[in-house]
């Protein structure tokens, strides 16, 4: 069995999910690091409003430690966390990223395991396949492990030919205990909605699947949540709600019919990746359709626990046949599968084993297979 861990960890944010869509993602993570007794410090900056947007007070799973972004209150929060067993960089802080993971690399002791964490593995793949002279390139070789959200196979296989010691996913999961079935609400009340913010490289895909398909269905309702959507023009049978808090999110998805996930470009491109959003949904029992990727199979069942759509005409059609029963059916299939198999406590039981491989091994791996739910190729 794995020690007790001092983990340190710089992320976007833990206490705010303002655009920060990583948020569940970490407090799942942390929370259930924090049950099998290791110590977490989460770091964050002080940047985009989000200590005034936040959804929750510090945790007692963690110790949340924000600085301001500067360097001097950087180089204090580094030195802190120098000594930990575990010292952890996420992508997509949000300021001194290429600082960061430069800093990390030359700050910690030497009992240490320096991690590179990618929320957003397909999008840093593709900046780095670009940009040969990118500062993160030539550090990827020396962080002892690389951990990724998602992206399967083709993300690993990536990282691997960049130099990567050791490359493996930890996925999204449920949290039983903050997403769950609950009462609907008029405020989020709709046919079928969607809970995204806007990006560049979602925007187009959401334009697909969800505005077309409120285009060819104008007697359904559908709701739009998410930063960003105020000043897009959409059909008059779409709701935009703006920003929704993490604490309604169980209401969101309890008080639609269907709730649809759409991923970002590179996500769908490289598969493998199940949004956050998916599993949040699953968790409060919702009938779920999703944009078609690689590997969703390994997670829900097509047909049986979640539907595939390949266009905005294919989710309309959805909308046009399902019965009440059906959709009802469905959510609680994908209820009853998440909680038997994908909760942050057996992605938990994954990161320990991989970390006692590295702290118990003299030998560094050069490649060490990701292990994933039963299914995949």
């Amino acid at each position: 069995m794995i020690q007790r861990l001092n983990i340190a960890m710089f992320g976007s944010s833990l206490v705010s999910a303002y655009w920060n869509g990583a948020a569940t993602y970490y407090r799942g993570i942390v929370r259930a690091l924090s049950e099998r007794g290791h110590r977490v410090t989460f770091y964050e900056p002080d940047v985009y409003e989000r200590q005034t947007h936040r959804d929750m007070d510090d945790p007692p799973w963690a110790k949340v430690v924000v600085y301001q972004p500067n360097s001097a209150e950087l180089s204090r929060a580094l030195e802190c966390a120098s000594q930990t067993d575990l010292l952890i960089k996420t992508s997509g802080v949000g300021i001194f990223d290429d600082v960061l993971e430069a800093a990390i690399l030359q700050v910690k002791s030497s009992h240490t395991i320096a991690v590179f964490w990618d929320v957003d593995a397909p999008a840093t793949l593709d900046r780095l396949h670009h940009d040969g002279s990118d500062s993160f390139l030539p550090l990827i070789p020396q962080f002892d492990l690389i951990l990724t959200y998602g992206g399967g196979a083709p993300v690993v296989d990536a990282y691997s030919r960049l130099g990567a010691r050791c490359c493996t996913p930890i996925y999204n999961a449920l949290d039983p205990s903050t997403h769950y079935p609950v009462q609907s609400d008029e405020r989020y009340r709709a046919d079928i909605s969607l809970l995204a913010n806007r990006l560049p490289d979602r925007e187009g895909r959401i334009d697909e699947f969800f505005l077309k398909a409120a285009g060819k269905q104008p007697e359904k309702s559908f709701l739009l949540g998410g930063n960003g959507w105020q000043d897009k023009r959409v059909p008059a049978n779409v709701k935009v709600v703006g920003h929704v808090p993490t604490q309604d999110h169980n209401i969101f998805n309890s008080s639609s019919e269907i709730v649809l996930n759409v991923s970002r470009e590179s996500m769908a491109r490289y598969g493998y990746s199940p949004a956050t959003r998916i599993f949040e949904a699953a968790g409060a029992a919702a009938c779920l359709i999703t944009d078609a990727w690689q590997g969703i199979e390994i997670f829900l069942e097509p047909g049986q626990e979640i539907l595939i759509a390949k266009s905005g005409q294919e989710v309309a059609n959805y909308l046009g046949e399902l019965t009440k029963d059906r959709i009802q059916q469905i959510g609680r299939a994908a209820y009853k599968r998440v909680l038997a198999e994908h909760t942050y406590e057996k992605r938990v039981d994954e990161l320990e084993r991989i970390l006692d491989v590295k702290m118990n091994s003299s030998r560094k791996p050069a490649y060490v297979a990701h292990a994933v739910p039963a299914g995949e190729p």
